[in-house]
């Protein structure tokens, strides 16, 4: 017999950024425990695909495309979610940009606004459209995916890893102002996982062999090893925990290297 503590039967979920890699992964998670899934991202015929992946798994999902940097589109997320499956339960933040690997002096300022804008202030937007629902349930969990980024220093993705450790920021500060309605707010801070956004990591020898050697698991992660903690994090079994940080990273940031 399945634990209920695991059991999302009924709960309407969004993930944004989850046509592929780990936000796919969390929705087809949430999706198997039970949970009615929006997959949403820029593009729909990817959207279209993952959700087919996940119904033909036994989950239930729905598409609503959505491009986080734009505010009405956000918007728009969440009055169709309401309208096609009910109030949102689940919101998992996934989506992120990442689009410059250079020294900070050379950064230039529209792009780390860009970044900023994308991975911070969209996120509030989204939990800011939630919101009124979550607090007349008094319930509710949002997920914001971070990454080690933030907890590290880095010499080529700095507006990235700033963005990263304001996610962590951000969770803390509401849960802080929304415990009192039962809404928790917490982050996941992925190591290097195996997806196309991530790849030029990944798929480079040399840094691979370096953070192998830095990994006390000895390997990188895969998309359900994060989806796994996302489904902890919004049901029952993550009823006690907000404004945390739950670092998966095959133990990079506590070894001697990496």
């Amino acid at each position: 017999m399945a634990s209920p503590l695991f059991d999302l039967t009924g709960k309407v979920a969004v993930v944004t950024g989850s046509s592929k890699g780990i936000g796919k992964s969390i929705a087809l998670h949430l999706a198997l425990q039970g949970a009615k899934v929006v997959v949403s991202s820029r593009k729909a015929p990817a959207c279209e695909e993952a959700a087919a992946e996940i119904r033909a798994a036994g989950g239930e999902a729905i598409v609503i495309p959505c491009n986080i940097s734009d505010k009405a589109q956000c918007e728009k997320l969440i009055e169709e979610t309401r309208k096609q499956l009910g109030p949102v339960d689940i919101l998992v933040c996934n989506a992120a940009s990442n689009p410059y690997y250079g020294p900070n002096e050379k950064l230039p300022d529209d792009v780390f606004m860009k970044v900023m804008h994308n991975n911070i202030l969209s996120s509030m937007w989204l939990i800011n459209f939630c919101l009124p629902d979550m607090r007349a349930k008094k319930d509710g969990s949002i997920i914001i995916v971070s990454s080690i980024g933030g907890v590290r220093g880095t010499p080529v993705i700095g507006a990235y890893g700033i963005s990263k450790a304001a996610d962590m920021q951000l969770a803390r500060n509401l849960a802080v102002e929304y415990g009192k309605d039962n809404i928790r707010v917490n982050t996941i801070a992925p190591g290097l996982v195996k997806t196309d956004f991530a790849k030029a990591l990944w798929d480079d020898p040399k840094y691979l062999a370096v953070r192998l050697k830095g990994a006390p698991l000895g390997r990188i992660g895969e998309p359900d090893d994060i989806g796994g903690i996302a489904v902890m994090l919004a049901g029952k079994a993550g009823a006690f925990i907000t404004g945390q940080t739950i670092i998966a990273d095959a133990g990079v940031t506590i070894g001697s290297g990496g």
